[in-house]
């Protein structure tokens, strides 16, 4: 361990951040951040820009709706249902030997149209934001016009002059790919290793251009850039610095809001709301944490879970060095069943952005996410790909972990837990082929 990150040895680094030991060594971990959220930095998005978002989307709908008749009783708007999970949560609770306060339900990005999961938020806002901005500079497109225009064949035929390229292990790939290309678009993904073969076919038979490589997420997005950077026509998404796709997740806000005032729950002083995030580079749990911060202040407490190969965004948070730092450096492999979550640096840009919004970071191994997916299978006749379920981890941490224990106790949350909410984000999994489910499924049983 002679190696030397920023100026420092592994070893001070170590010394410094007592968590970093068990982190190296693969082990589940639950962090608290400790970074005073009075420190806000002058953030450069505020609620204006996701309002600007969401009016873009709801501009989008008739094209939406007309592309893809799923969305038909939307009406063209790309959302997901909320839902109480109360046999998941007696399960969790036999299994844990706890007892969750307050309830448990569970957020259905996993069903989100057109491309079954959480990128179906951020990939095609910004796929949507970049063909607005075309067909308006080429005044074949005016705010005023309906958008279910976009489908005819003559915006096809125009969209066809350009490119849209993106990096991706897996689901944002296939947001990107599916919306691109259906608009007209030369679609090009370029794939880390980690990414499952089926995302690969499926986007091939969009008629996607789509590029393997041997190495991991970074590479995917470094190709990508050069792409983009050797043709004017094509246009690069870059999933470790968009603000775009950012504002796309953090629209989930004001949609949350509305589905929990439907539901009848509260989130105030008195009602609390924890929510779990799936975590890979940052991008898609940093924009739901802004757009949930902006909407819920204080009263909404938001914690990413990564597996325990991957912890990029943690280690970039705890040791504040964001993206100077990978799991590679500190000897971390990098090799998770959780191909979404599979990442070795984070986005310094979410990483600055929410960083002092952030409750906390935990880790979690691949096998408990195939006992989650088995458990919610069972229990709720709900399926999840394996990274989708890094969110039930949470719970059960805040409430049985030391650390999670001394956060409510900090924050003053003892009294409030029975009258809270704890809400799991399901990233992914609708599109999952039935026979690669089973195999999941029966991945399941290896832990109990």
């Amino acid at each position: 361990m002679n190696k030397v990150i920023e100026g420092k040895r592994i070893e001070e680094w170590i010394e410094a951040y007592p968590h970093l030991d068990e982190i190296i060594k693969t082990k589940e971990v639950f962090w608290i951040n400790k970074n005073d959220a009075s420190n806000n930095p002058n953030s450069s998005l505020s609620k204006v820009d996701i309002v600007d978002a969401s009016e873009r989307l709801k501009r989008f709908a008739p094209f939406i709706e007309k592309a893809f008749p799923e969305t038909t009783p939307a009406k063209g708007i790309i959302e997901s249902p909320l839902i109480e999970i109360p046999k998941m949560k007696r399960v969790l609770e036999k299994d844990y030997e706890i007892d969750i306060k307050g309830k448990l339900l569970l957020k259905c990005d996993s069903h989100l149209p057109i491309s079954g999961s959480i990128k179906a938020r951020g990939g095609i806002y910004e796929v949507l934001k970049h063909a607005e901005k075309l067909a308006i500079e080429h005044d074949m497109l005016t705010f005023s016009d309906s958008y279910a225009v976009l489908d005819y064949p003559r915006f096809k035929q125009f969209f066809s002059q350009f490119s849209i390229a993106v990096g991706s292990t897996g689901n944002l790939g296939l947001s990107i790919g599916i919306i691109s290309a259906r608009l007209g678009f030369k679609a090009t993904v370029h794939m880390s290793a980690d990414a499952k073969q089926w995302k690969k076919d499926l986007l091939r038979s969009k008629g996607v251009n789509v590029i393997e490589y041997e190495s991991d997420y970074s590479k995917a997005v470094e190709e990508g850039r050069k792409q983009a950077a050797s043709d004017p026509a094509c246009y690069f998404i870059d999933d470790e610095n968009s603000k775009d796709l950012f504002l796309g997740y953090a629209v989930a806000g004001s949609r949350l809001k509305k589905q929990l005032d439907e539901m009848n729950i509260s989130v105030n002083e008195e009602h609390p709301l924890f929510v779990y995030l799936p975590c890979g580079v940052g991008g898609g749990p940093g924009g739901i944490t802004f757009g949930l911060k902006m909407e819920f202040g204080e009263h909404v407490h938001c914690f990413f879970a990564e597996p325990t190969h991957s912890p990029c965004f943690l280690i970039g948070q705890m040791t504040g060095l964001q993206d100077k730092i990978s799991v590679q450096e500190l000897g971390i492999d990098n090799i998770t069943d959780a191909d979404g979550l599979a990442v070795g640096r984070p986005s310094s840009f979410v990483g600055n952005m929410i960083g002092h919004q952030l409750s906390g970071c935990y880790t979690i191994q691949d096998e408990r996410l195939y006992s989650f997916l088995r458990t919610l299978a069972d229990q709720e006749n709900i399926y999840f790909e394996p990274s989708a379920l890094a969110g039930f981890y949470g719970p059960i941490q805040l409430h049985s972990h030391r650390d999670g224990q001394e956060y409510v106790t900090k924050h003053k949350l003892q009294e409030k837990m029975e009258s809270g909410s704890h809400i799991v984000w399901g990233t992914g999994g609708n599109m999952v082929p039935s026979e690669v489910m089973k195999e999941y499924y029966q991945k399941g049983f290896t832990i109990n």
